[in-house]
């Protein structure tokens, strides 16, 4: 990277986001772009998670691009070496390789007023961009807690999202903190081979059974014959997820009957009645994410497994201590603990125009209008940004929406002409906000009676998206210049006639 090379548009991160921005971007016609990856390769927290059991709990069919569809996916829900594969042939497919920048993590992005560009200062050197695109997303930097006396523990610690290939777990005591996404798969893939396995547990989560199968070589050979057979599949499976997520958002007394299925799948599992009732959540189903496995349970009743149901509260050298007092005693600790999702570390390094950083403006709770942009922060958008996340179906169809809002303001940008940037007017903020949270209180993200990760320090869900797919894709579309100001550089004179009666019509 040269020192003082500038592009139009420099793209942040290379995982489902980032690579779809690139595609989109080359679809508009735009080719004067890069992509920077902190990391020495491609996939985001799909190349970060390699974890034992790693995988999607999402179908794979929908968990994929609709413009670059793959008919041989080799399980109903793949796995991460699948998922990662996925999107290397995406990166080839759509010629990005060119534009990849590797090794080039983002220390600090600022706005200039005069020249209405970012200033951006990478691991492998500075550049310039008209628009900047964060696809860093919410699940990139794990959160470890800062447990007392963890620095006494002389044994292994990393955290999910950085396993340790080297460490060889056979015949160890591990402590597996959490009970998320990344536990329920790596507790089952590990527990025949350890010695011991101590399972922390704060809360319980909600554990449905997996529907997940081979994918038959015929299944395979219709989709490639008949590639409208993969986009009925992948339609199917997204109408059963638009139809679902009412109860989610709008009826949530309706869950009890799934919440009683969910008991049942307990039940099966687990005879011990002191061990299912540590296992059997206090609050609506839904209100965390609804967890999917064949295998959590049953691990958990082995003899080799015990479960701590009140949270891991300190550690003295090797005795881990639970908030009720019991002790295990352990040769590693594995964190799976989550992500900085309502504190994105990617904001303390953007500087706005009235320089404060995001990071600053975030501090009472992120917000941006319509998930993308933020005011203050002109040509600075996000994909998978503020109450974008989904709790029952692919974020896959969240970020095709970004794109499809990404795609229109680069258009408008081309329309009002010259040199000029979009920044969110706060007020336009500040509607769609009291809009999406006025939608929130009725949820079961709000009513359900949980503490989840979807909620930030004050108590205000600022991570999932209130509604359905189809009402996001709809409100993305188009951007609407009245929900703008239009920055041109100080002193400059709008000349274009076309650019005039855009603003004048916003």
């Amino acid at each position: 990277m040269t020192e003082h090379e500038h592009v139009r548009v420099a793209v942040v991160g290379s995982g489902f986001g980032g690579l779809g921005a690139a595609v989109r971007l080359r679809r508009e016609g735009v080719t004067d772009f890069v992509v920077l990856e902190r990391a020495g390769s491609v996939g985001g927290t799909w190349r970060d998670n390699s974890y034992p059991g790693c995988a999607c709990d999402v179908p794979s069919h929908l968990y994929s691009f609709s413009f670059a569809p793959n008919p041989d996916w080799p399980r109903t829900f793949s796995g991460q070496e699948h998922i990662r594969a996925y999107l290397e042939r995406v990166t080839d497919l759509y010629g990005l390789r060119p534009h990849l920048r590797f090794d080039s993590e983002v220390k600090m992005m600022r706005w200039d007023n005069e020249r209405l560009h970012w200033e951006i200062e990478t691991a492998s050197g500075s550049l310039t961009a008209d628009l900047v695109v964060s696809a860093a997303g919410p699940l990139s930097d794990p959160k470890v807690p800062d447990v007392p006396g963890l620095d006494t523990f002389p044994g292994k610690v990393f955290h999910s999202a950085r396993w340790d290939h080297g460490y060889d777990l056979r015949g160890r005591r591990v402590a597996m903190i959490g009970t998320g996404a990344s536990a329920i798969q790596i507790v089952p893939a590990i527990q025949p081979d350890v010695e011991r396995l101590t399972l922390f547990q704060r809360t319980p989560a909600w554990v449905m059974p997996r529907m997940d199968r081979a994918i038959t070589g015929a299944e395979r050979w219709l989709h490639r014959r008949l590639p409208f057979t993969t986009q009925a599949r992948r339609g199917l499976l997204w109408g059963i997820r638009e139809l679902q997520v009412q109860a989610f958002t709008k009826r949530p007394d309706e869950l009890g009957l799934v919440e009683q299925l969910a008991k049942r799948n307990i039940a099966r599992a687990i005879k011990d009645p002191a061990l299912r009732a540590k296992l059997t959540p206090d609050y609506r189903i839904g209100c965390k994410r609804i967890l999917l496995s064949n295998a959590y349970y049953p691990a958990l009743a082995q003899p080799n497994v015990d479960v701590v149901a009140s949270g891991l509260d300190r550690i003295e050298g090797s005795t881990l201590v639970g908030a009720d007092g019991s002790t295990a005693e352990a040769d590693v600790i594995v964190f799976g603990t989550g992500f900085h999702v309502t504190d994105m570390p990617i904001a303390e390094r953007v500087v706005g125009a009235d320089g404060r950083t995001l990071a600053e403006v975030w501090r009472s709770g992120m917000k941006s209008l319509r998930g993308a942009t933020a005011a203050g922060f002109p040509n600075w958008m996000t994909i998978i940004g503020p109450n974008t996340g989904l709790g029952n179906s692919s974020m896959i169809l969240m970020i095709e929406s970004q794109l499809n809002y990404l795609a229109d303001y680069v258009r408008q940008l081309d329309v009002l002409g010259g040199r000029v940037a979009l920044d969110a007017r706060p007020a336009a903020v500040d509607a769609w906000n009291a809009k999406v949270q006025k939608r929130m209180e009725r949820t079961v993200w709000s009513t359900g009676g949980c503490t989840s990760w979807y909620l930030d320090p004050s108590g205000r869900n600022t991570t999932i998206w209130p509604g359905t797919t189809t009402e996001f894709r709809g409100a993305t579309r188009r951007v609407d210049l009245g929900e703008y100001e239009v920055v041109r550089p100080p002193g400059a004179t709008v000349d274009d006639g076309a650019a005039r009666k855009v603003e004048a019509e916003a």
